[in-house]
């Protein structure tokens, strides 16, 4: 007998656990019959999505689904706000894990989206990023210097968090929008002073001894990342959507049991060590929770200081936006 691999085992365990947990008969308990044509779901994910991630490496998601006769299509995204802005043309019906910040500004381009789940906070899981042997000390020493961050992403806000905890202004600083990559190559160049970032792109760097931890989110931007779904589709497919909600939910508990195995699965995919990947996990709450309007309040602290920096066209109203209600199956306005 051929022997089983510890990735193949670890991936047979994962869709093994996942589809012992996933809603079964859907078309015999609900009443709701399978479409003869085939649902297409367009997933949008990055690469710190990491429960997709591990749904997708494993095969669970589609297995969940093949009862109602659903077929994903994945699209990987390099950060959060294209991936909103392919939600708002329609380019894709679900989107994989994103920043806090990032629906605020899909909020703010009037896209059809519901907020399907939460992961709760994650403080420790981005950081700022300076030379270990440079002047940088306190967040007040960002003065004057040039700070690669994405536009709209968590790091961004935790930017505007640190300048108002050291009494400056965003235009106290240079500040250069680029990509997790582009960011990082600008930072290990020295064409900017400081990198503001998410793991595992953080874990990525912090065994380089060349570089040390400024501050990371605690005390100023508690990270909770949050799962979207275009309206559209989330209306007409409930079922799919609470499919992916209980698949997600899994998929972090089976992650937070099994640090290491998770990891040997995602260092393929990622091209990054199991060291380096568990030390980013372990920053990462992986609790999936529906999302509650009590767990929702700084969403508006956010949208506030995005407009206050001018980077918003106008006000936000958070509790404008719609969470999907899984009791009663379908989107209701947060501040309902």
């Amino acid at each position: 007998m051929a022997q089983i691999t510890r990735r193949a085992f670890t991936r047979f365990a994962l869709a093994s656990l996942l589809a012992a947990n996933a809603p079964r008969g859907f078309s015999q308990t609900t009443g709701t019959h399978t479409s003869a044509t085939p649902v297409a779901l367009r997933i949008g994910y990055q690469k710190s999505s990491t429960l997709i991630t591990l749904l997708k490496a494993s095969g669970s998601l589609e297995q969940a689904l093949a009862p109602l006769n659903v077929r994903i299509s994945w699209n990987e995204f390099a950060s959060g706000l294209p991936l909103t802005e392919a939600l708002n043309v329609d380019a894709v019906d679900f989107s994989a894990d994103v920043a806090d910040t990032v629906p605020i500004f899909a909020q703010a381009a009037h896209a059809r989206f519901v907020y399907v789940a939460q992961e709760a906070p994650s403080p420790g899981a981005q950081a700022i990023i300076v030379k270990k042997d440079g002047t940088l000390r306190t967040l007040a020493d960002l003065k004057g210097r040039r700070i690669a961050v994405t536009k709209a992403a968590g790091s961004h806000y935790l930017l505007l968090a640190a300048l108002a905890r050291a009494g400056l202004k965003p235009a106290d600083v240079g500040v250069n929008y680029l990509s997790p990559a582009d960011g990082r190559a600008a930072f290990e160049r020295g064409s900017v002073d400081a990198w503001i970032t998410w793991d595992p792109y953080v874990a990525s760097v912090e065994r380089d001894g060349d570089v040390r931890v400024l501050s990371d989110g605690a005390g100023l931007a508690s990270y909770q990342r949050y799962y979207l779904a275009s309206r559209t589709f989330a209306d007409a497919h409930p079922q799919i959507i609470e499919t992916v909600f209980d698949q997600l939910k899994t998929a972090g508990g089976w992650l937070r049991a099994n640090p290491l195995d998770a990891a040997n699965t995602l260092a393929p995919v990622w091209g990054l060590d199991a060291a380096t990947i568990e030390r980013a996990n372990a920053r990462r709450s992986y609790l999936v929770r529906s999302v509650a309007p009590r767990n929702f309040a700084e969403q508006q602290t956010i949208a506030d200081a995005f407009y206050r920096a001018g980077l918003l066209p106008a006000p936000v109203e958070t509790k404008e936006a719609l969470y999907w209600d899984f009791a009663a199956g379908q989107a209701k306005p947060i501040g309902a």
